[in-house]
């Protein structure tokens, strides 16, 4: 039997995740789906928090020395086939072009699943001596992978992300970029998605197709599942073997450069859904939020025109202060519009009728935070000359109340585990740390037993050994691994 809806039309988070997401991405208008299998289209509001994250993410880039380029949609299959790692890796998710119009294609055309390929080559072009180096590129752009089981944002054939692709003169340099591509996700994550983020390596059996290493940020969903939300990746001199990326050094002696990789996408807008979401919908961190605050008039007739009046005049200074504010005029009551705001997630709303303008204040809800004794966000009375001035602040304390209740979440789901009984138990609610022998058969054992995968390598854990916590072996990083189930 399904779960009912609540007066949203979205069944419960707590009652049925999978129909609480699928039912809010509809509802909340981020997302449709679309004509072709697996596909999405996004509406405005989902695009407009994309923007926000691309915009945001983007000045971290720059900020580190990258600069961005484009390069083709199709690939030439040789391209794709040339390192035999990541052909293997994508070989199922493929999107071939064969045939233009009645003519058939001399040689198939890939459809980037991504662009390690067609970089590699023109890097081979564009490298010749080591002060080439370090090169430091990141494209903007949509990717194809075919999806057996696709999920509005968190599993679709085409996403858009940003992939990040650069070329060094030794591993200790590109090491170094893939570390500070790791900082500058799981920073963004805290500091604008307001996850905070498990930070780690992929064991062997995890890593990216014809990656040396890969280090990955986790984040934990309200169901205590994992979802993997930006990767980088070492690609030691693959790729560059592959494509012939070679320079001349100081002593004038031809060396193979070592590359890199990185990517995030609109994933993380799945992220930010079940992160932070509840039973009455969204619940959007304020840095992401296409309305940072919605300014609702309250009054029928002429009591109407002076808090409308008010709104505007309020908005206007609110968005010249920087704050993405809204004022809802639409013909609909206020309790219709109350409910739909929380839906999509607004940090503040702000109530304006006849008698708080006679007192000179509005009444400003928070999306989340206490509540009154019949269970609704508790109001307060803000004087209206405060309002430009508060805003900014109040948005701040309520990203950091989002990223203290996320961390509080995830301590709570998460555990150090010794023996697979308790492993077991612990993985169906949350992460277990755990000693681990780094075999991939054991890896696929666990998995079949329990659907759960290795998350991390938790990089910053304390150094330790013993036997892996399924099959006895000695354990083989040093460190512990975070196992759970994942999206």
């Amino acid at each position: 039997m399904s779960a009912k809806r609540n007066d949203r039309g979205v069944t419960p988070l707590s009652e049925d995740v999978s129909a609480w997401y699928n039912e809010l991405v509809l509802k909340a208008e981020l997302a449709d789906r679309g004509p072709a299998k697996g596909s999405m289209v996004m509406r405005p509001y989902g695009y407009t928090i994309w923007e926000l994250l691309q915009r945001q993410l983007d000045d971290r880039f720059k900020a580190t020395g990258h600069v961005n380029a484009y390069f083709p949609l199709l690939i030439p299959e040789e391209y794709i086939m040339r390192e035999a790692d990541h052909v293997e890796g994508f070989a199922p998710e493929l999107y071939t072009v064969t045939r233009v119009g009645k003519k058939e294609l001399e040689e198939p055309l890939i459809i980037r699943p991504t662009s390690e390929t067609v970089i590699g080559e023109s890097y081979s072009r564009w490298i010749s001596s080591y002060r080439d180096l370090p090169l430091l590129i990141n494209q903007w752009a949509n990717v194809f992978r075919y999806e057996l089981r696709p999920r509005l944002f968190l599993r679709t054939t085409e996403f858009l992300w940003q992939e990040g692709h650069t070329a060094h003169v030794d591993e200790d340099d590109a090491m170094a970029e893939v570390l500070t591509i790791h900082d500058v996700y799981a920073e963004f994550a805290e500091n604008v998605a307001a996850i905070p983020m498990l930070k780690g390596e992929k064991t062997p059996g995890e890593r990216f197709a014809g990656a040396v290493r890969t280090f990955t940020i986790e984040g934990m969903m309200r169901d205590g599942k994992a979802l993997q939300s930006g990767t980088s990746h070492y690609m030691g001199t693959n790729f560059a073997t592959a494509f012939d990326i070679q320079y001349q050094d100081e002593n004038n002696e031809q060396q193979y450069a070592h590359t890199t990789s990185w990517g995030m996408s609109t994933r993380m807008i799945g992220a930010v859904i079940l992160a932070h979401g509840d039973d009455a919908g969204l619940v959007l961190p304020p840095r992401l939020a296409p309305i940072q605050m919605v300014i609702i008039p309250i009054g029928r007739g002429e009591d109407a025109e002076a808090p409308l009046a008010k709104a505007h005049e309020l908005a206007a200074d609110l968005v010249a202060a920087g704050v993405r504010a809204h004022v809802d005029d639409r013909d609909q009551s206020p309790g219709f519009k109350f409910n739909d705001w929380e839906l999509k997630g607004v940090p503040l709303r702000a109530e304006l009728g006849p008698r708080d303008l006679e007192e000179g204040h509005t009444l400003v809800a928070h999306r989340i935070g206490e509540l009154d004794e019949k269970g609704r966000p508790l109001k307060e009375k803000l004087p209206l000359d405060e309002v430009v001035a508060r805003v900014p602040g109040m948005l701040d304390a309520y990203h950091e109340l989002l990223v203290k209740r996320a961390l509080e979440f995830r301590l709570e789901r998460t555990a150090l585990v010794d023996d697979w009984e308790r492993f077991v138990e612990q993985v169906a609610i949350g992460f277990a740390e755990v000693l681990h022998c780094g075999r991939t058969a054991c890896e696929d054992d666990i998995k079949a037993e329990t659907a759960a995968t290795p998350r991390a390598i938790l990089m910053e854990s304390d150094d330790e050994s013993g036997p892996c916590v399924r099959c006895g072996q000695d354990s083989a990083y040093g460190k512990r691994v975070a196992y759970g189930r994942a999206y």
